[in-house]
């Protein structure tokens, strides 16, 4: 049996640069990736199982219109592999909340498999493999803190990247993506500014103040509640706020885990029916047992 985190992915920044003739949005992003997620664990079986558990488990597919048995499809396509698995996924992250958490999912089942068959594929494999299911699937494989350029498929890992305290918080709505990316209204943003050359907390936060998240404006124009939410994360102290993706779900960064901890805890005191976890970033890409 093999467990794998399927981390919570943070747009940090994100420009929409341009959009291709098939319809797809060309981005640049800065991404972050959290040590909190859903969870897949996939052991032998004799027969193919899946089962979906944790709090946000209901009314998520389980068959194929899933990504999480297309990425077991997919695997098995590539290598030739019929071993019958039972994949459970523990579902933590709220579905549709701009966190990634699907895609995530897939690439967790991804690394899972590779690792449960005992085959050690290079990365860009893997990666190409995690393209034909999704832009995002790509990124959420490296699970480091990384720039996303294109449809989200050209990465460049950023190194010397600094630990954060962060909150994530939902008000609990979902999100349209389609519904965000039409109500926006400029789709010619320029890029990102370059990163500083060396980056701690307060420098990096400096830096995201120059940016912007563009789903942002037409997110919250569809759902006032995720302003609410915003200013939540600052009233609990967060250096800085912003919403991830094209929402729901916002972040506050802390300077550390503690901070992190005491102001999740006020906000869950303030709004008990939110979606709140207090969390750190990954750096390497090592992922937390």
């Amino acid at each position: 049996m093999t467990a794998v985190l399927a981390p919570a992915k943070l747009n940090l920044a994100l420009h929409v640069t341009g959009r291709r003739p098939d319809g797809y949005h060309l981005l640049d992003s800065l991404v972050a990736f959290t040590r909190f997620g859903d969870r897949v664990t996939i052991a032998p079986s004799d027969e193919d199982r899946f089962e979906i558990t944790g709090p946000y488990a209901d009314g998520l597919p389980v068959d194929d219109g899933n990504l999480v048995l297309r990425a077991l499809k997919a695997m098995r396509a590539e290598f030739g592999r019929r071993d019958p698995v039972h994949i459970t996924l523990e579902k933590n992250l709220p579905v549709a909340s701009g966190v990634g958490g699907g895609s995530s999912d897939a690439a967790a089942v991804l690394r899972g498999l590779a690792r449960l068959w005992d085959l050690s594929p290079d990365e860009n494999r893997l990666a190409r493999i995690g393209l034909g299911l999704g832009a995002d699937v790509p990124m959420c494989l490296a699970a480091r803190p990384l720039l996303a350029r294109g449809i989200g498929e050209e990465i460049v890992a950023v190194d010397g990247f600094p630990g954060l305290g962060i909150v994530l918080a939902n008000p609990g709505v979902a999100v349209s993506t389609a519904a965000v990316f039409a109500a926006l209204i400029s789709r010619d943003s320029e890029p990102l500014p370059p990163l500083p050359a060396r980056l701690d907390f307060h420098t990096l936060c400096n830096w995201l103040e120059t940016t912007r998240n563009d789903l942002e404006a037409p997110a919250r124009a569809l759902e006032p509640a995720i302003g609410e939410t915003l200013a939540a994360l600052r009233k609990a102290g967060a250096h800085f706020v912003r919403m991830s993706g094209s929402g729901a779900t916002c972040f506050g960064l802390f300077e550390s885990g503690n901070l992190a901890k005491r102001a999740a805890s006020e906000i869950r005191k303030r709004r008990p029916g939110w979606f709140v976890a207090a969390t750190r970033n990954t750096i390497s890409g090592e992922m937390p047992a």
